[in-house]
């Protein structure tokens, strides 16, 4: 096994500086820079040198001992200041010795998850938390990274064990009289792992808003003000406006964190006929992302008259109230009337759908339990024709397992990992 190492803090001048090593040679190598005499696990200051002699910088190093660490290998960090200077010359330092290299994209989380100290679902969590921009995303991302999912899954994948050894219980003694019908007890048993399975399937789809953003369309006729309330949304002039109706043309988008939720806000083209070939462009692709999206704000007086579909919880005002007797409903970009309570609806309406969100995330997830349901169906229907079907219904039982384990990374997931650790830093 090869020794890694990376810079795991964020490149660039910073008042600290981490670079990371782990595998066999990962102590020696700090001991060769630090001058030796490193514990195996601890902390010291120390001055650090080139192989001449020659100061490198004056650090903090940590050390941790298999498997007591984070990737369950031997692991030192140097934390030196954060210079690009010292970074670069503590690197070429560590190129120029004998066994190390420099780590992949992911791989220190890579080793992590091979030594069994993280499972693909925390992975994930991890990948998460580091990408998290809101509150929601970071809260969610800890769940995972803790290990929530596959708390989860080891519970159901323990009930359905349970259930598959009485079954192969009857079929091993299948020549002798079994005192007990095991049927209720199985049932009972797949049921239970079925109904949390499908609750926890209907929530991927929020959840995964939470992770990736909800879409937050903004429709109307031309000339309705939308890339003036966008504007004002979004705290700056990401859309051009004007007096000329059919500015916009394409779909633009501004991400925003609304209540702790992210949000990607668009800006549609106004909707009309038009002869104009490129403007009809813009129209159909407004309506196409306007369908899609999570949310529409409608600005017109007429909703329904723009050939976009409205949904239960969709929020019309009226536009430019500025220019009307009646405000009631209304709504402003230049003057900024009803913008508060805009923002106070979209955010009451989202935050309201993530209340049946669950702890998986990813749509890997959501198919990995819709497999493991079928398996159980399966399972359930052949289980009612008595103990000479016991033996399908065993098998079936042990599909759902395998597919649950494969949502925690035990089994066919290598074509997954080098996608997702691909998203990952050198330092991590």
């Amino acid at each position: 096994m090869d020794t890694i190492f990376a810079l795991a803090s964020a490149q660039g001048k910073a008042g600290v500086a981490v670079i990371r090593l782990s595998g066999p040679q990962a102590h020696s190598a700090a001991n060769a820079l630090a001058g030796g005499d490193l514990p195996s696990r601890g902390m010291t200051v120390r001055t650090l040198r080139a192989s001449d002699g020659s100061r490198l910088d004056e650090g903090l190093v940590l050390t941790f001992q298999a498997p007591s660490s984070f990737t369950g290998e031997d692991v030192a960090e140097l934390q030196i200041h954060g210079s690009s200077a010292s970074v670069n010359a503590v690197l070429r330092c560590l190129s120029a010795m004998d066994d190390l290299r420099l780590a992949e994209p992911g791989e220190f989380t890579r080793r992590a998850l091979e030594n069994g100290k993280m499972d693909l679902a925390q992975v994930e969590g991890l990948a998460d938390l580091i990408d998290a921009e809101t509150e929601a995303q970071r809260k969610q991302a800890q769940t995972i990274l803790a290990g929530a999912l596959g708390a989860l899954a080891e519970g159901w994948r323990r009930d359905l064990i349970r259930a598959a050894s009485l079954l192969e219980a009857v079929i091993d003694f299948a020549d002798e009289e079994v005192p007990t019908d095991v049927t209720p007890e199985v049932r009972m048993l797949i049921s239970g792992v079925m109904d949390e399975l499908t609750r926890e399937a209907q929530g991927v789809r929020i959840a995964e808003r939470i992770r990736a953003g909800f879409e937050v369309a903004i429709v109307g006729l031309p000339n309705a003000g939308k890339s003036t309330l966008l504007n004002v949304l979004a705290g700056r002039d990401a859309a051009i406006t004007s007096e000329y109706a059919g500015t916009t043309r394409d779909v633009i988008e501004v991400r925003m964190d609304l209540a702790g939720l992210p949000v990607t806000l668009l800006d549609t083209a106004g909707l009309r006929e038009t002869d104009d070939h490129v403007e009809n462009l813009g129209i159909e692709l407004a309506r196409k992302r306007a369908e899609a999206a999570d949310l529409r704000v409608f600005l017109t007086d007429a909703p329904d008259s723009l050939g976009v579909s409205r949904q239960m919880d969709d929020i019309h005002v009226y536009p430019k109230s500025d220019l009307r007797n009646d405000t009631h409903g209304g709504i402003s970009g230049k003057t900024g009337q009803g913008i508060d309570q805009l923002i106070y609806n979209i955010s009451r309406v989202l935050s309201e759908r993530t209340t049946s969100h669950g702890i998986a995330t990813r749509e890997r997830h959501r198919i990995a339990m819709d497999k493991a349901a079928g398996s159980l169906a399966a399972a359930q229907a052949v289980l009612e024709s008595g103990p000479d079907m016991y033996d399908i219904a065993a098998e079936e039982l042990r599909t759902a397992i395998r597919s649950l384990e494969s949502l925690v990374g035990r089994i066919d997931v290598e074509t997954l990992l080098d996608e997702i650790f691909a998203s990952f830093c050198l330092g991590k």
